[in-house]
């Protein structure tokens, strides 16, 4: 049994590389601490845990020069992640471009839109690279020699690519109709791949079970406090990127609902620290397909629960019908001002379409989810058009191209021949 502990001063270091800031695990509802060991679940309430950290001592330290000085990856913001000595893998991972989306401004009616681009993170082309290389660190550091995840195909991907990297064994469940590209970008390391007759929830479920029986690292199971604060650096990197400032209105996929969490985490951490001059005031959208949306529902009806729902969307990436996170992912909303948007299949693929016709960026289902969603809530004017928007982007489009091939036509066939090149350009005038 784990044991509840005060909060534990982190020991000095020799080198700021391998100072560690944990102070240990805190329960989300009840406030108890734990050691930082591989746990997730209160003892005694069952509330999720969560990263508590030595704020007093990084702010000793965390500086906006400090960060600036290190490499442009997500290590720079070492001190506000969860692992007690070098990193492992991640070292090209983050920083990935915050673009000035002009031409799909205009299509939106924004004058100040901006897209955070993780369709291109290093080395699987998914926000999941970030989370990942945290989690292995902090598995490594935490003596397990085998990592495992349940997954809708970036955090497979992910996951096997980083164990592989790191030389641990590595076993992967994932639903069994998921994406092909999503399979492929999976079995090239060469993990156990294990896919399962069902949703991801019940995958979930079955992967919840395996980590009681198996000393496995699950990285979305038992590590999961360690795990999630990755995400943090897409928000560090959002405010750096806009010159230590954060957006007017953010719109985010939301799955499990971690993403946005932690994204706002990231901004009041900043402010907490004093490398933001202003408090955070963005306010945080959770984008979500109307095949599976709990949480959007929820703020609908203005409702505390998320009722569980079976998904039924193209956006596999997001089919989490009972996401982990969502009671929290809808408190960040209220905190933060925000709201949702559920938008169709049809939606999600003119959304994948207008934005690589706009800004040349070919984003997986997710990434149309948040650009139909954006468009839904400007035209609901939810989101004023003169105010600055960051529409977040966490995937690749090579990993969901079935979504589209029916939808952005044929190439046109030609004999070798400039006659039959321009009789075919006359017809197509």
């Amino acid at each position: 049994m784990n044991t509840p502990m005060e909060p534990a001063v982190a020991t000095e270091e020799s080198s700021l590389s391998k100072m560690s800031y944990i102070k240990g695990l805190r329960c989300r509802e009840c406030g108890r601490h734990y050691r930082p060991e591989a746990i997730f679940v209160c003892e005694y309430c069952f509330g999720s845990l969560e990263v508590d950290y030595d704020y007093e001592r990084i702010r000793q330290v965390f500086t906006r020069q400090l960060v600036e000085s290190r490499p442009c990856n997500l290590w720079r913001y070492r001190e506000l992640l969860p692992i007690d000595g070098d990193p492992l893998v991640g070292f090209d991972t983050g920083f990935t471009p915050l673009y000035r989306a002009e031409r799909l401004g205009h299509a939106l009616g924004v004058k100040d839109l901006y897209i955070k681009d993780d369709s291109v993170c290093h080395p699987t082309l998914s926000f999941k690279d970030r989370v990942v290389s945290v989690a292995i660190t902090r598995a490594k550091e935490l003596t397990f020699d085998t990592v495992a995840c349940a997954s809708t195909g970036n955090l497979a991907n992910a996951t096997a690519a980083a164990a592989a990297k790191s030389g641990l064994k590595r076993v992967i469940f994932i639903p069994a109709d998921l994406e092909m590209g999503k399979v492929i970008g999976t079995l090239i390391y060469a993990p156990t791949l294990v896919a399962v007759e069902g949703n991801y929830d019940e995958v979930n479920r079955l992967c919840a079970e395996v980590a009681t029986r198996y000393r496995w690292a699950f990285v979305n199971i038992n590590i999961r406090p360690y795990y999630a604060e990755g995400s943090k650096t897409y928000g560090f990197e959002v405010a750096e990127q806009l010159g230590w400032k954060t957006p007017q209105h953010m719109v985010v996929p939301a799955a499990s609902g971690s993403l946005l969490v932690k994204i706002w985490k990231s901004f009041k951490e900043l402010h907490k620290l004093g490398l933001l001059d202003e408090p955070p005031r963005t306010k945080m959208y959770a984008a979500q397909a109307a095949g599976c949306s709990p949480i959007v529902t929820a703020l609908r009806e203005e409702s505390d629960i998320i009722k569980p729902v079976k998904p039924k969307t193209i956006a596999k990436s997001l089919a989490i019908g009972n996401p982990a996170d969502g009671y929290y992912a809808t408190d960040a909303i209220h905190e933060s001002g925000g709201w949702g948007a559920a938008v169709s299949d049809q939606e999600i693929v003119d959304a994948m379409k207008l934005l690589a016709q706009t800004e040349g960026i070919f984003t997986e289902t997710a990434g149309g989810v948040t650009v139909a969603a954006a468009k839904k809530l400007v035209e609901e004017r939810r989101i004023p058009k003169d105010e600055s928007l960051v529409i977040c982007i966490t995937g690749n489009g090579l990993k969901t191209q079935e979504a589209v091939t029916d939808h952005i036509g044929r190439p046109i066939t030609i004999k070798p021949t400039l006659d039959s090149f321009e009789a075919h350009m006359k017809e197509k005038t």
